[in-house]
């Protein structure tokens, strides 16, 4: 006899999270990382001829009842077929049998939600209070997703924002300022982005570094998001070498993908230098920033612990609202 298995597509799942309920369960998931209680494997990455990128993560928060699987891809020719670039689902199963319970047709929503939170985890512990000035390269969905959590935890004067391309960056400019009323300008080269920034958010698919480190001063905070496959990377390794705290998401998963990879891989930096995986600093194991003159970069490549908390948080609450259909599977 089959079992009911609950179908929620990606208009559904909007109504169920968003900024608030993903930083609040984000932040958890990385405190049970750092005490040891989240079971992690490694990620499967997957590249394809013409460009397509797909991502398959999976984790189990110690004590949840369900564990989860995420599929997410990336296939920028979309964008000329007058297609979504991005996609994905994630697939809720039991703890105990192991059943499919859920299957969230999130279309990449839920992998941009959650990463937007983890950026908003690390600045909170790792950036200074005050921030003046905030700058974003790369101009994207993601980049929406990490401001938008981001001021959740810091409010600050200006946002600045770069793009290759600078009609993407003011299209941008206009939503975001409209959407929650903090100044954005422009910047008309990467370094007017970095510098003056007291958090620095790179989020970008680069393969070639883009930020210097001669453009980072003292008390800056970067998050690094775009590094999530092997060939990735946005900032020079000498950013990291000039750190005076790197954290890690996963640092096992940071060597194989991240900014910290790429700079093991210069002879620019010693991965005994990672200050701490985030999760530690947020379980209180490890302080986060500790000077106001100290620069910290949170190497984020993206966890299956966050998808997790995430997907939990959509099945449980769908259930417990009746919302999207159910199927016998």
């Amino acid at each position: 006899m089959g079992a009911p298995v609950r179908i929620l597509v990606e208009a559904e799942i909007r109504s169920l999270i968003g900024p608030a309920e993903a930083l609040r369960e984000v932040r958890a998931a990385f405190a049970r990382l750092g005490h040891g209680e989240a079971t992690l494997p490694g990620v499967i990455g997957l590249d394809l001829p013409d460009g397509g990128e797909v991502h398959v993560k999976a984790a189990h928060l110690h004590g949840s009842p369900r564990f989860v699987v995420k599929e997410a891809a990336g296939f920028p020719g979309n964008a000329a077929r007058g297609l979504p670039t991005g996609s994905g689902v994630m697939l809720v199963f039991c703890t105990v049998t192991g059943r499919l319970e859920a299957v969230l047709f999130d279309n990449g929503y839920l992998t941009d939600l959650r990463t937007g939170a983890a950026g908003a985890v690390a600045a909170e512990v790792l950036a200074n209070p005050r921030v003046v000035q905030v700058g974003l390269v790369g101009a994207g969905a993601q980049a929406r997703f990490q401001l938008e959590a981001l001021l959740q935890v810091r409010r600050p004067e200006r946002v600045v924002v770069w793009s290759r391309s600078e009609g993407r960056a003011e299209a941008f400019a206009r939503e975001m300022h409209e959407r929650h009323r903090v100044p954005i300008e422009v910047a008309t080269s990467v370094n007017r982005a970095v510098e003056g920034s007291e958090i620095l958010i790179t989020v970008t698919p680069a393969r070639q570094p883009l930020v210097r480190d001669d453009w980072v001063f003292k008390g800056t905070h970067v998050t690094a998001v775009g590094a999530d496959a092997p060939g990735k990377g946005e900032v020079f390794a000498r950013v990291l070498a000039k750190a005076d705290k790197v954290v890690a998401d996963s640092l096992t998963q940071c060597l194989r993908l991240g900014e910290i990879h790429h700079a093991v891989e210069a002879g620019l930096f010693d991965p005994a230098r990672v200050y701490a995986e985030l999760g530690e600093i947020v379980a209180g194991k490890k302080p986060g920033r500790e000077r106001l003159d100290e620069i910290t970069i949170a190497d984020l490549t993206g966890l299956g612990i966050q998808d997790a908390a995430v997907a939990t948080f959509v099945a449980e609450r769908a259930a417990r609202e009746g919302l999207g259909r159910t199927i016998e599977a």
